[in-house]
C-alpha cells in the first residue's frame, strides 16, 4: 500500500530512479532549459528548488550538500553556488516553470519544456 508515499516511481528502483532525477538536476541547471516528459519534470522540480534554496545560503555545509544530492557532481554544485542562487537571492521560491509543449509521436507522451524563470 502507498499511504502517504510521495514521489513517482517511474517504474524504476531507488538506485535507478535517484541516478535518472541527478542527472536530469544537472542537465537541467547547467543548460537551463530542457524537454522531458511531464511526469518527469515535475519531479525534477522538487530536486532542483531545495537545491537553489540551499545554495543561497552560501555556506560551506551547503555546498557539500548539494554535491551529496546531486551524487558527487562538485561543477554543478558550483554553478548553482555561484550562478543561480545569487539570481535568486530576493526570490522566496518557484525558481522553475513547466510549460507544456507536445505529444512524442512515437509514444504519445506528453513532453514539457523545464526552464528556470
Amino acid at each position: 500500500m502507498r499511504h502517504h508515499a510521495t514521489g513517482r516511481t517511474f517504474g524504476r528502483k531507488r538506485g535507478v530512479r535517484a541516478a535518472l532525477l541527478s542527472s536530469l538536476a544537472e542537465a537541467l541547471i547547467l543548460k537551463e532549459r530542457i524537454v522531458t516528459t511531464e511526469a518527469k519534470a515535475k519531479e525534477l522540480r522538487t530536486v532542483v528548488e531545495p537545491l537553489i534554496t540551499a545554495g543561497k545560503k552560501e555556506t560551506l555545509a551547503a555546498r557539500r550538500q548539494i554535491i551529496s544530492r546531486l551524487q558527487g557532481r562538485e561543477r554543478v554544485a558550483k554553478k548553482v553556488m555561484d550562478v543561480l542562487a545569487p539570481r535568486y537571492k530576493d526570490r522566496a521560491g518557484g525558481y522553475t516553470r513547466i510549460t507544456k509543449v507536445f505529444k512524442r509521436t512515437a509514444d504519445a507522451r506528453k513532453l514539457a519544456l523545464i526552464e528556470f524563470v
